[in-house]
Formats: structure tokens, sequence, C-alpha cells
């Protein structure tokens, strides 16, 4: 909400949120409103599956884009060789051919992760938001790459990423715009 209200979708009606972190989370708007779905579980974008053969995740859902990508994974992805992203990201930087194959595995898998809901609901737009975003062109320039190949854009049309405005207040900032909405 706060992104759809103040932040970079504020002149946008249809727009998908990820948050990466932890885990992965998400949010949907729809013709300018959250959609929430039946029991209020929509925008679960984490969840998606990306890998079939791969573990369940906390949901049961084998393969999930937030083993793909959350820091929740990051040892066990990285053979116990990297703690949290932060760490991968520096050895990435410098170099290391394993951390290279690690953070852009999980990339190329958020991009189809991204792409699948691209394919689903059509966006203007894709805001990505939490603390792996802090990776700034080591993840939006590679990110933007792997769409180029996976991203269907009939007549070139393609769907703008875009990094979230509001960082760590965006859930509050969220949750008094929700209010105020809710309350209208």
């Amino acid at each position: 909400m706060a992104e759809a209200k103040l932040g970079v979708a504020r002149d946008k009606k249809n727009a998908v949120l990820l948050t990466l972190g932890t885990g992965v989370g998400g949010a949907i708007l729809i013709d300018g409103k959250p959609y929430q779905g039946n029991f209020q579980k929509a925008g679960h974008i984490g969840h998606i599956v990306i890998d079939h053969e791969d573990e369940p995740d906390v949901t049961g859902m084998p393969g999930a884009l937030e083993s793909a990508v959350g820091n929740v994974t990051i040892e066990k992805r990285s053979l116990g060789k990297f703690k949290d992203t932060h760490t991968l990201l520096e050895a990435y930087r410098s170099g290391d051919h394993f951390a290279k194959w690690v953070w852009l595995t999980s990339v190329r898998k958020l991009s189809i992760g991204i792409a699948s809901v691209i394919n689903i609901l059509s966006p203007e737009c894709v805001i990505l938001g939490g603390g792996i975003t802090e990776a700034g062109k080591d993840l939006f320039e590679p990110l933007e790459n792997f769409l180029s190949i996976y991203e269907w854009r009939p007549g070139g049309n393609r769907t703008t990423i875009m990094k979230a405005q509001f960082g760590d207040m965006a859930g509050a900032i969220g949750a008094a715009c929700f209010a105020m909405v809710k309350n209208a």
C-alpha cells in the first residue's frame, strides 16, 4: 500500500510487489486496490513453484521461489559456505566463482518467478523491495538479462521492474495507507 499510494506505483492501477529478504513476500494491486483473494492469502508469491523436484517449503510447495532466493536458505544453497546473502554478495563482488554461480542461479530463478507472475497477472510493473534489493545493480542488471530470456514480450512490450521506495518503513507506511483505504 505504501508503494501504491505514495511510492513508485502511485500512478499504477495494476502492480505486483515482491519483498526479498529472509523469505519472499508479495502483494498484488488490481484496479488500484489491494487484492487479497479468498481467505486473504493472495500475494504469497514466494510459494510459487520454481523447481518441482526440489524440497518442499514451509507451506509444502516443492522448490518454491522463497527457497531459491530467500536468505533463509542461503546456507543450504551455498553448501554451508555463506551464512547470509550479505556474505554471498561480498564474495560475488570479489570475483569468487562459486559465489557467482550461487548468486546468479538465485537471480535466474527469481526471474523465472517474476516472469510467471507477469504471465498470469500482466501488471504494469513489478516492484522489488526488501533487504536483498540493497544488492543494487548486482541484482537488477542480471535480473533484467534473465527476464529478457524468460518474460513473454508480445509486440516487444515488457513489464517495468522497479525498486521499492520506502525500504524498512514500507510496512508502517503501508499499514497506515491500508487503514485509510479500509475506513474510506
